[in-house]
């Protein structure tokens, strides 16, 4: 354990548990996984896209892993990690997707995302994310 890790809040390790394993299973391209870190009545927006539910963003990931997401990565970095009650915290972060055969995310396409993690029955999903471009 590094001394960043030692100085982490157990929220802030907990989100952080949360986005890696979501690094993890979107590299894997593996759809069911991903759904599975969120809550049964999440919602997921991004331009031109809202979700309702963890289906609803499972059949998304399955579809574009299986087309223009294949083999791609997530970029994500959090600004800010807020905990805002007991159970519930908001992360501001600054994601893209890495293309498959690309190092970085393609200029342009960085944007700024709000995540929104909750803790039900001992375990820490998502249950609201959105996304918009940056400036």
């Amino acid at each position: 354990m590094t001394s960043t890790d030692a100085a982490r809040t157990e929220i802030e390790s907990a989100v952080h548990d949360v986005l890696d394993r979501l690094q993890q299973t979107w590299t894997a391209n593996d759809p069911d996984a991903v759904a599975d870190l969120y809550t049964e009545d999440a919602t997921l927006v991004m331009t031109g896209v809202f979700l309702n539910g963890r289906e609803d963003i499972r059949k998304f990931m399955s579809d574009a892993f299986a087309g223009p997401l294949v083999g791609s990565r997530p970029h994500n970095v959090p600004r800010l990690i807020r905990k805002v009650g007991a159970d519930t915290a908001v992360v501001n972060s600054d994601i893209g997707i890495v293309l498959a055969g690309n190092d970085g995310v393609a200029e342009g396409d960085e944007r700024v995302a709000t995540w929104v993690l909750t803790r039900r029955d001992g375990h820490w999903l998502i249950a609201a994310y959105h996304n918009c471009p940056v400036g």
